[in-house]
């Protein structure tokens, strides 16, 4: 099962990471994020309900997400669009849409303030 995580996590951490990365240490698939809060306005029940249906499944059209989904198709089209601009959806060549992930493991901790 291909799973990624979506993380709050710094820009210190990302880049230690990225660092061990290029040393040839596997990393796991991971969307990072500076803040919850951040994250939780990519990330809105709409948008979770769309990485859902997608997830596990082969390249579809916006159309087709529309209709699994029973939405507008240009409401589906705007939420696509925020989650390919924050890397959890990508596009295909012909114009579809993909979450190449089976499984979404969100990862956070929230301390007192």
């Amino acid at each position: 099962m291909k799973t990624v995580t979506l993380e709050v996590a710094s820009a210190d951490d990302v880049k230690r990471r990225a660092l061990e990365a290029f040393k040839g240490k596997k990393q796991r698939a991971r969307i990072s994020f500076a803040t919850p809060e951040l994250l939780w306005r990519v990330l809105t029940a709409k948008r979770w309900e769309l990485l859902k249906v997608m997830a596990g499944q082969e390249p579809l059209t916006m159309r087709e997400v529309a209709r699994r989904l029973n939405r507008d198709v240009k409401a589906v089209h705007g939420d696509a669009h925020a989650l390919l601009d924050a890397g959890l959806l990508d596009k295909t060549e012909d114009g579809r849409i993909v979450f190449p992930f089976d499984a979404v493991r969100v990862d956070f901790t929230l301390r007192a303030a």
